[in-house]
């Protein structure tokens, strides 16, 4: 038995996800849109039963038991918690919120549930190219896992931004290549390394501040082009550039040199190249082709790029073999989806985020903190009562 779905959302990754949530056997008993007219236009486009822009009456339903969150970061949290807190599974787009607070809140609601699947949507840890390789680098192709010395990882592509001001522009509200590319590399190298950052540099930028489109009162927060340095527990020194100013292209290339040889995914092949053969070999070529396999239209294909889409394709699919074994609804296995990045690894991810962004405004390398209790909203009134409390 699959469970039926919720969607939040009505961007282009939805009309990209519905129909192959479908062809998987899925059933869509309901979307949410920020506004009804959205909601009610993508409903009737892609035959979705209900549509509302109120949270509760997609949670609330009956024949929603698992909820897909691909709406703007600002809710991510909120949905993610009251999802779980009502007994809901939950897939949540990345990044886990718009800060390490709200992440932390999502994973304590996770931690709370544990019957629950709780992943975030980090999905080139699916891509097979870099499942291979992370099979490879512990089967040691690279030497002992300390023996990993340098990480580069370099994407390059069109813009983020849609043509008119949204949630994208507003670093605030989660846009920016950092958030939306960048969580993407800090968690894949997490997963090939099995290291995490202890200390991170980097330069954050926002050049293009207005287009043809985008002018006026109105300016562009969110950064187009990143560049980053992170050092890992074991030792290895990750370089990570991210530029958005190639329009109509998009290439990506990760790789991992130990004291071996190297591994290196290109798109989505895997070469390797050991020290004693002095030759680069090929181990893993994506013959795949996304369109035959998959009923969609090329304006769909082209919303997300290649090793992304496959990525979240190979995540849904292993979703479904998590719940089909299973005859009850709610029930699920854990092993299809035991490589799927939990909440607690979106909450590593936002605290490298937040580093970054410190790193980049202080001109500094910075400490990877992540947080076990919320901040003190009020830290000043809360030292006053304190005080206060002390004399009494």
């Amino acid at each position: 038995m699959l469970p039926g779905i919720g969607v939040f959302g009505t961007g282009n990754i939805v009309k990209v996800v519905v129909p192959f949530l479908r062809e998987k056997g899925f059933k869509i008993e309901a979307i949410w849109g920020r506004t009804l007219f959205e909601a009610e236009e993508i409903a009737k486009e892609l035959d979705i039963p209900f549509h509302t822009n109120k949270i509760d009456d997609v949670l609330l339903r009956k024949d929603v038991d698992l909820i897909f969150i691909i709406c703007s970061p600002n809710l991510h949290s909120q949905i993610a918690v009251k999802a779980l807190g009502i007994g809901k599974h939950v897939l949540c787009d990345k990044p886990s919120g718009l800060c390490q607070s709200e992440a932390l809140k999502m994973v304590r609601a996770s931690q709370y549930y544990p019957s629950l699947i709780s992943i975030v949507n980090h999905s080139l840890r699916f891509l097979p190219a870099f499942a291979q390789m992370r099979r490879a680098i512990v089967d040691g192709y690279l030497g002992a896992e300390d023996e990993i010395t340098v990480v580069d990882v370099r994407v390059q592509m069109g813009s983020l931004l849609h043509d008119s001001y949204d949630w994208l522009c507003d670093e605030t509200m989660g846009g920016g290549v950092l958030t939306l590319v960048g969580s993407h590399v800090i968690d894949l190298v997490s997963f090939l390394t099995l290291q995490r950052a202890t200390y991170v540099h980097g330069l954050v930028k926002t050049f293009t501040k207005n287009t043809d489109k985008i002018q006026g009162i109105r300016n562009i927060t969110s950064a187009d082009f990143c560049a980053f340095q992170m050092q890992m527990s074991k030792g290895a020194l990750v370089s990570v550039t991210l530029n958005t100013h190639i329009p109509g292209t998009f290439s990506q290339e990760v790789l991992v040199c130990g004291k071996t040889g190297y591994l290196v995914v290109r798109g989505g092949d895997l070469y390797g190249y050991k020290n004693s053969t002095e030759k680069e070999d090929v181990i893993y070529l994506d013959v795949e082709d996304l369109q035959r396999s998959i009923s969609l239209s090329p304006v769909a294909v082209n919303t997300i790029p290649r090793p992304y889409m496959k990525g979240l394709f190979k995540m849904m699919g292993a979703l479904r073999e998590a719940f089909l074994p299973v005859e009850d609804k709610r029930g699920w296995v854990k092993e299809p989806v035991a490589l799927a990045a939990t909440f607690e690894d979106g909450l590593y991810v936002q605290a490298v985020i937040n580093a970054l962004r410190k790193s980049s405004t202080n001109r500094e390398w910075m400490k990877v903190c992540i947080i076990t209790e919320e901040p003190d909203p009020n830290p000043i009134l809360s030292a006053a009562v304190r005080r206060s409390g002390i004399s009494i």
